[in-house]
């Protein structure tokens, strides 16, 4: 009897009935206070934070917040760079009961004004330097103040349910608006299924995740995960280049890299005899990681780099791993405790071989609780919860994520992966970035495109389609651009693309 493409179900035990997310993460570290938690690196030194400090500072923090007249279940938005500012926020917030709602740096100030007008927060934590509206809806708090609170009387701990509301994140906005995603207590609970699932990190760890702390790979990857296990969590200073990667992961031996794969590409082309003595493996988020990539990785650094899917609203929950690679072409495996399955346009799981829509059920407990509004939050009401992803299983339960499915082209009758033709064209060392998406070009009638920067000529990038794709595969139209348009969080925009094209007479 053919098999269907849904996971055996082992749910994880459930969290304490009286449970703090903030407290959890720093429980752990809390035990050993004067090991190193976390350095903010520069080409020219770091700043360092033992967990002694950091969990006094973050409970004087959690006093501080309440002091401005915040009472628990507010929301308080955080417009923040890269600093030591931030999770002294975010978990300061979170353990006075108050509700922290993280925001991207380099949103403007008409983009930063979308979002708070979305959830109407009590506070506003923010950067001098960052940009914004001129007309706020509720005070702002410096944040230099905020690391002023550092040395007040720890708050208590707020305990709770948890699955009540601890903090909120906006979407990256790659599909239209960005959402507002309300994630409760037992979100960090679930995240364990991701240390023997995934990363592997180890309380002798030192975890460099290259990314913006807002972004929600890595808060968890880059500093919860570590935090909970009591390793040491590395993060660039906010303005430091990717370019200054390499160098950053060699002077503070870092053991685990985290970042996306346009991020690893180029850090290859920037260093094609790259070598990271204390290196045990990378990490891979954010969007799909081509074979050739992984493998040209693993030639040059001598390293894995493990793979994980997930998204804004249940963080990862498929991957490669150290004790489970994923096969080949594939994307992983779902961690154990996870419930995941791939649906067909009538809802039910289809026959694993077949394409269809990837989704989790709502029973998981890194699943969000809704989308948040001013007015409270709209809750998930289906059991299985579409991740807008397509994806197939294999007999042995490996799973490919093949794209979004709002990326996915038609051509010829077939249903292609847009990350398919780009990974042919990134094998080309003379194209920096491409993007192929699905092109109108006359009523009813679509052609596949590819947006491309670099030095390749239309001719050298025809012939080598020819020689990488089958026909059908094969762009049409050829564009060449400075730069791809990605989102803040580095994945392709291929909206923006889409949207661009559209606007042409």
């Amino acid at each position: 009897m053919a098999m269907l493409s849904v996971t055996d179900h082992h749910p994880l035990p459930p969290p304490p009935a009286s449970f703090n997310l903030a407290r959890h993460v720093l429980e752990r570290g809390a035990e050993m206070p004067d090991r190193i938690a976390l350095q903010i690196l520069r080409p020219t030194g770091a700043e360092r934070w033992s967990y002694g400090r950091l969990v006094q500072a973050v409970r004087g923090v959690g006093h501080g917040l309440l002091q401005c007249g915040l009472r628990p279940g507010d929301r308080v938005v955080l417009r923040l760079g890269n600093g030591v500012a931030f999770p002294l926020a975010f978990l300061g917030a979170i353990a006075a009961g108050l509700v922290p709602v993280p925001t991207a740096a380099a949103l403007t100030a008409a983009e930063f004004q979308r979002l708070i007008d979305t959830i109407g927060p009590a506070l506003i934590v923010a950067d001098k330097a960052l940009a914004m509206p001129d007309s706020l809806p509720c005070p702002v708090l410096p944040s230099d103040r905020v690391l002023g609170y550092e040395t007040l009387p720890p708050a208590d701990w707020q305990m709770g349910d948890p699955n009540r509301l601890a903090y909120i994140v906006f979407t990256s906005g790659t599909s239209g608006q960005p959402q507002a995603v309300a994630h409760a207590h037992r979100a960090v609970w679930a995240r364990q299924t991701m240390f023997g699932g995934w990363h592997d990190i180890q309380p002798g760890d030192r975890v460099l995740h290259s990314g913006a702390l807002n972004w929600t790979y890595t808060l968890g990857v880059g500093l919860i995960d570590p935090w909970t296990v009591g390793a040491c969590a590395l993060i660039p200073a906010h303005g430091v280049g990717i370019e200054t990667l390499a160098l950053l992961a060699r002077r503070f031996d870092a053991t685990i890299l985290a970042s996306v794969p346009g991020v690893y590409r180029r850090l290859l082309r920037l260093n094609p005899d790259l070598r990271l003595p204390r290196l045990r493996h990378a990490l891979s988020a954010g969007e799909r990681l081509s074979p050739d990539l992984r493998q040209a990785w693993r030639l040059t650094t001598g390293t894995e780099l493990h793979e994980a899917m997930g998204l804004s609203e249940c963080s990862t929950f498929i991957s490669s791993s150290p004790s489970r690679p994923a096969p080949d072409g594939a994307t992983g495996y779902a961690q154990n405790g996870r419930h995941v399955a791939v649906l067909g346009e009538d809802g039910a799981p289809v026959t694993r071989g077949v394409p269809g829509l990837l989704a989790v059920h709502r029973a998981d407990p890194g699943l969000f609780l809704g989308r948040a509004t001013t007015d409270g939050i709209d809750p998930v009401d289906q059991d299985w919860f579409p991740t807008g992803d397509t994806a197939i299983m294999a007999e042995d339960g490996a799973i490919t994520v093949l794209g979004r499915a709002d990326d996915m082209i038609t051509a010829g009758g077939f249903r292609i992966a847009p990350e398919e033709i780009e990974a042919a064209f990134a094998s080309d060392p003379e194209v920096t970035a491409c993007a192929a998406v699905e092109l109108s070009v006359a009523h009813d009638t679509t052609v596949i495109g590819l947006f491309y920067s670099g030095s390749a000529s239309e001719d050298a990038l025809k012939a080598h389609a020819a020689e990488m794709l089958a026909p059908f595969k094969q762009p049409r139209i050829l564009i060449r651009r400075d730069t791809i348009p990605t989102t803040p969080n580095g994945k392709v925009s291929r909206r923006t693309l889409r949207e661009e094209w559209k606007a042409v007479p």
